[in-house]
């Protein structure tokens, strides 16, 4: 008999196919977001499931759950799975790693760039019917050419970020849990190494490209954004919780920085309505890496994961490789 699946949102079609080749599929293609009950009725004849960031398994719905061999999430993040619980139940957590590490590089200066010279906000002014006459001081925003760029989590997305500085003429400051190796900052336009306080303190533009977790929770809030210029912008790709929304909203009513973009959000996509209310932030939704050929890639990777998983093989991209596999 073939293993059961489940794959919980909507992907390719020609994804679902390939898996139909070897497994018993249930594709979710109308792309419905599932409740936690019906989530967890859905996963109680599956050998494993296929989810994204989207799905949350905590330590109770693994446990109830705990004949599944492997949970595979199509994202990098998975901080909306409980991996210690997984790892308990003996079930493998896989992710997406690296194929989306360019598009989403390329998304974070996307942000910046909108920030920086207030597009979002110059458009929708035009766009109410404002633009009578040109004007000297109309939208001044900032430079980034020979700015400094402050990048706060120096993984493979950090740093991709960081070499693409190189053709403005930037300083590249960063602050990592560790410090890169010295041909690494020399790859990354030179990055310098700094503490966190000084990043905040000297960035003409901040970018998060740091993972959440309970440590890195709200890692910028109110005292954080306290120490930034008045001038600074801030660009988050990474995931929401990092920034207390909160505290940002008021520093950018306040004008205490001068923008903020933002791609992702605390309790998205619920996002805080006041966001709404600023005309000095850029919001788009969760789209960093959305190109096809990068959520292709992400969507065969997943798809490797899981093959690997159910054949008794280890994944390649095996989060918890402590973890026993099932056979």
């Amino acid at each position: 008999m073939k293993s059961k699946i489940l794959v919980a949102r909507a992907t390719f079609p020609d994804v679902i196919e390939r898996l139909q080749q070897q497994f018993d599929v249930e594709a979710n293609q109308e792309d419905i977001i599932f409740s936690p009950a019906e989530l967890h009725a859905k996963m109680q004849d599956k050998d494993a499931v296929v989810i994204t960031s989207s799905e949350k398994l905590s330590a109770e719905v693994i446990a109830a759950n705990s004949h599944l061999k492997a949970i595979c999430n199509v994202a990098v993040g998975y901080n909306n799975i409980d991996v210690a619980a997984a790892t308990r139940a003996g079930i493998m957590v896989t992710n997406t790693p690296d194929v989306l590490n360019q598009t989403t590089a390329d998304y974070a200066w996307t942000l910046l760039m909108a920030n920086a010279r207030r597009v979002s906000e110059s458009e929708h002014w035009l766009r109410a019917g404002n633009w009578k006459n040109w004007r000297f001081d109309s939208f001044l925003g900032a430079d980034i050419h020979g700015a400094t760029l402050g990048i706060l989590g120096m993984g493979r997305i950090g740093q991709a970020i960081a070499r693409r500085s190189m053709g403005f003429d930037m300083n590249v400051i960063y602050h990592n849990r560790s410090r890169l190796k010295p041909e690494e900052e020399a790859h990354a336009n030179h990055a310098r190494y700094v503490s966190k306080e000084e990043l905040l303190r000297t960035a003409d533009h901040l970018i998060l490209v740091l993972p959440y977790s309970a440590q890195t929770h709200h890692i910028i809030g109110a005292a954080e954004l306290a120490l930034m210029k008045p001038t600074a912008t801030l660009v988050n790709i990474a995931r929401g919780g990092i920034v207390d929304d909160v505290a940002l909203i008021a520093a950018l009513r306040e004008h205490r920085i001068a923008s903020a973009g933002l791609d992702v959000f605390e309790n998205e996509p619920a996002l805080h309505p006041d966001f709404l209310t600023l005309s000095n932030v850029v919001l788009t939704p969760h789209i960093g890496s959305g190109s096809e050929k990068t959520r292709r890639a992400m969507a065969d990777c997943a798809s490797a994961n899981l093959v690997a998983a159910l054949s008794g093989q280890q994944p390649p991209n095996l989060i918890n490789p402590e973890v026993q596999a099932k056979k």
